[in-house]
């Protein structure tokens, strides 16, 4: 049987070296966690990062050096020195189970999507743009993350979210008013994704500024990981409901101008 046609504006596929993974090299792990090679031999001098795990000459990092790193991070962000990260850190593993807390520490800061990015070439993203975008599509795409430059090519964080952009251009509708439409979007669901969690880490503050002792980790790191699938359910059904309500405004301010247009519905008395 022939190929059937690839869609217009289709993604592009994902090659084998986007494919999932759970070990890193020292550059794959920097890349990942937002760091550098340099940083990330630091953490290690300082004990702030495990070691990797030994494979010959080769060290390999996993899934739990990328939480900490991400961790890291983010801490570092909100002005804490990384003396500071080092005396919190010790105060996690002294006299408790580091394996438990670690999986708490994962589940804080494990992305929120299972999606695994892809790297595309520009020819390949101007096909999902539409082919016709303008230079100020393209820095408003990076501006929203949605596309990121990895030297001569873009780094895709959410190949769904280029994927159903793409369909939607190849509907007709511009791509510098789609983009409008995302940020407006994302500021949404941002402030009610702050609201939710602090409603849900709410049953953490009994601990005040304590850590949580080591019996209640996994029941805290298991409340967060439903949470993922719960929040997205429900975001799911508000949207349909939105685009419910918003489809019937539609049709009826539509049908509304049709009748006033009609010569026995013009001015009535």
């Amino acid at each position: 049987m022939p190929k059937k046609p690839a869609a217009r504006g289709a993604a592009p596929k994902r090659s084998p070296r986007t494919a999932q993974r759970s070990e890193y090299s020292i550059d794959d792990l920097a890349r990942a966690g937002g760091s550098t090679v340099r940083n990330v031999r630091a953490y290690q001098d300082r004990g702030l990062l495990p070691p990797p795990q030994r494979r010959g000459r080769k060290g390999i990092y996993t899934q739990d050096h990328l939480a900490r790193l991400r961790l890291i991070g983010r801490l570092l962000e909100r002005g804490y020195t990384l003396a500071n990260i080092a005396e919190l850190i010790a105060a996690w593993e002294q006299g408790r189970d580091l394996r438990q807390l670690m999986g708490l520490e994962a589940q804080l800061t494990r992305p929120w999507s299972d999606e695994v990015p892809i790297t595309i070439s520009i020819v390949e993203l101007a096909k999902a743009f539409g082919g016709n975008y303008r230079p100020s599509d393209l820095a408003r795409a990076q501006e929203l993350g949605i596309v990121e430059r990895d030297g001569l090519r873009f780094r895709v964080p959410s190949p769904k979210l280029l994927a159903v952009g793409s369909e939607i251009v190849g509907m007709g509708i511009p791509l510098g008013e789609l983009l409008t439409i995302i940020g407006g979007l994302r500021r949404n669901v941002e402030r009610v994704a702050d609201e939710l969690i602090q409603v849900a880490v709410a049953s953490i503050d009994r601990y005040g500024d304590e850590l949580p002792p080591a019996e209640d980790v996994p029941r805290l790191a298991a409340m967060i990981g439903r949470l993922r699938p719960l929040a997205d359910k429900a975001i799911e059904s508000e949207v349909s409901r939105a685009m419910e309500r918003a489809l019937s405004r539609f049709l009826g301010d539509r049908m509304a101008q049709v009748l006033d247009h009609l010569p026995q519905y013009r001015n009535p008395r």
